[in-house]
């Protein structure tokens, strides 16, 4: 683990009712729809309080939490949230391959990473398919199927606005061909990632998130509207899965 993923970092507003309430180098994202709280990703588990400190120093309660999604089923982004669900009492909800991973706690047979590090699990979780779309308040949030990084992959896409202009946001998983000792992406696990690249070159994104900050430029200030950040994010994660697969044929 790297230390810097779980040093504390004040909330960052990203548009007018969507929130980076994560650490220093894993997302934890907070829309306020105005009929409750729907959070994305609960990082590492003992990330669960810094992120429990920076929802509360919005002016915030866990208890307005009412909904939780998760990017990917890895210790690093599904660790803190049993505690957070614990805390906020929120429906958990998950793709299949995620939703079994969450209640054991630990990845699937089938992740590249596996066996990958446990994490505290949840037992109540709600199994969502591809295209699952909810609307509460003012915000209508859609769940993606990414596979690839992990078979349970998912990306959330919603709208927000800055300044009275509003923006397609999409909080897009993990695409980096990353394993345990032995897997091989040119088993077939490199064309679903091929794919999922795809279908994130083409979603509707003005605004790109990801879960570590670093990837969307979060410590360097500034504007995120970025309407080439999916686009361009897929691109370098088909450059890195053809360099691993030129690793793997010359094994």
């Amino acid at each position: 683990m790297n230390r810097s993923w779980n040093q504390p970092f004040a909330p960052v507003q990203i548009a007018e009712k969507t929130w980076y309430v994560g650490t220093g180098g894993l997302s934890s994202i907070l829309i306020d729809t105005g009929e409750g709280l729907i959070l994305l990703d609960g990082a590492l588990p003992q990330s669960a309080p810094l992120i429990a400190e920076n929802i509360e120093s919005l002016g915030y309660s866990l208890r307005d939490i009412e909904l939780i999604g998760l990017s990917h089923e890895h210790y690093d982004h599904a660790g803190g949230l049993a505690a957070l669900a614990r805390a906020s009492g929120a429906r958990v909800v998950a793709r299949a391959p995620q939703a079994e991973a969450l209640r054991t706690g630990r990845p699937t047979p089938e992740d590249p990473q596996y066996p990958s590090r446990e994490f505290p699990a949840i037992e109540d979780v709600d199994v969502i398919e591809d295209g699952w779309r909810v609307t509460m308040g003012d915000i209508r949030i859609t769940a993606v199927a990414t596979p690839g990084h992990t078979p349970g992959g998912t990306s959330w896409l919603w709208t927000d606005c800055i300044d009275e202009e509003c923006y397609a946001i999409a909080y897009v998983d993990s695409l980096t061909p990353i394993s345990a000792e032995g897997f091989r992406y040119s088993d077939g696990t490199g064309d679903v990632l091929r794919r999922t690249a795809d279908i994130v070159s083409n979603l509707e994104c003005e605004i790109f998130l990801a879960p570590h900050p670093g990837r969307f430029g979060l410590q360097e200030g500034g504007s995120f509207i970025d309407e080439d950040g999916c686009a361009n994010y897929a691109a370098s994660a088909v450059a890195r899965l053809e360099r691993r697969l030129a690793e793997e044929g010359a094994e």
